[in-house]
């Protein structure tokens, strides 16, 4: 399962490039024109938007705009792609983007500040009522955690590793990358330590730990939580 981007392209056809490489990097693209709806944005739960300015500014910063003024898309991360001058960068970002990109755009640029964006913008979804399908709940005001409706106690570090994994659903992220992500500037950790904390976790939340079900290995590359896991309110 790949992390969905959602392209809104200024017009039809202009970001088949785009998506492509962003293909190329793992990434689930779709492309919309701007002139879809807002209820079309919402249905379609990208992880993040992409917003095409193309070269006569086609209503890109007026829907970065509306976007924001939205309660059910706030959350959305969002990358506008914008003139290469100064004021094009501002004027994006006073309507709400979190980052912008030149154009014509470097891919390998663009797609290391997709990587930044929903690493450090991660997209939740909040359920009141939680899905009977729910494997996990994460209770981040308490630091408690419910496996299949059984509260089980973890370490910090435990907790923090699994929450980020779980907001991430279905993305790989080397060891290197959780070591960034979970233990930040924390000194003598390696990439073994990162192992040795996914053992643990595993023995709290896998029915069979030596199958398991909802954190994989992905061989040579790292990790990836497949369960599903809600957040209470608040």
């Amino acid at each position: 399962m790949s992390e969905l981007i959602l392209v809104l392209e200024s017009a039809v056809g202009v970001c088949r490039g785009t998506r492509r490489f962003l293909e190329q990097a793992g990434y689930g693209v779709r492309l919309l024109s701007q002139q879809a709806t807002l209820q079309e944005l919402q249905q379609s739960r990208p992880s993040l938007i992409l917003l095409d300015e193309g070269k006569k500014g086609n209503g890109a910063v007026e829907l970065c705009k509306r976007i924001r003024q939205t309660s059910a898309l706030q959350a959305f991360p969002i990358i506008l792609l914008t003139g290469a001058g100064e004021e094009d960068r501002i004027r994006g970002l006073e309507a709400g983007a979190d980052d912008c990109v030149a154009e014509p755009s470097n891919p390998r640029e663009l797609v290391a500040r997709v990587q930044s964006l929903l690493r450090r913008s991660p997209r939740r979804f909040v359920n009141a009522a939680l899905p009977e399908s729910t494997d996990l709940v994460i209770d981040r005001a308490a630091m408690k955690l419910s496996v299949r409706g059984t509260e089980v106690v973890t370490t910090t570090l435990e907790f923090r590793l699994l929450d980020y994994l779980a907001v991430n659903r279905g993305r790989v992220f080397t060891r290197d990358l959780l070591l960034d992500a979970v233990w930040g500037e924390m000194q003598f950790v390696t990439p073994r330590t990162v192992d040795t904390c996914v053992r643990r976790v595993r023995d709290k939340i896998e029915p069979d730990r030596a199958r398991p079900t909802y954190l994989k290995t992905v061989r040579g590359v790292g990790y990836r939580f497949d369960g599903i896991a809600s957040w209470p309110e608040g």
